[in-house]
């Protein structure tokens, strides 16, 4: 079981970093690869991409780390229930998954129905 904790962040690996890893892994089976894409592929037309992860934005903030973390809302029903296929699937191949859930997330830097993305307080979960 693994637990990867991001470059430039105290934070862990998040899941789809994750899914892309262990699809992008040589040898992984061929029904785990096509039932990865399947998962990742409704995510991609379902949940939009975030085009902010930081709270500056100035010149070339794009280059550095990038410290927002983000989190589904709660009413985001059908993206958990997807999340946690995604996780399942991660979890039967060796990904050890951990649920974090907070109250106090950080100082947002995009939100959308589903997401949140935030620069997360000294005292936010990771």
């Amino acid at each position: 079981m693994r637990q990867n904790i991001v470059d430039g962040i105290a934070a862990r690996e998040g899941f789809f970093c994750a899914a892309y890893e262990l699809r992008d892994t040589v040898g992984v089976d061929q029904h785990t690869f096509t039932y990865l894409n399947t998962l990742l592929g409704w995510f991609y037309h379902n949940l939009q991409t975030p085009d902010r992860f930081n709270r500056s934005t100035s010149k070339g903030n794009y280059r550095r780390n990038a410290m927002g973390l983000s989190w589904f809302k709660p009413d985001a029903k059908d993206m958990i229930a997807k999340a946690f296929e995604l996780v399942a699937l991660l979890e039967e191949n060796g990904h050890r998954i951990e649920i974090i859930k907070s109250h106090r997330i950080g100082y947002i830097v995009f939100e959308d129905q589903h997401q949140v993305v935030a620069e997360p307080f000294a005292d936010t979960p990771r």
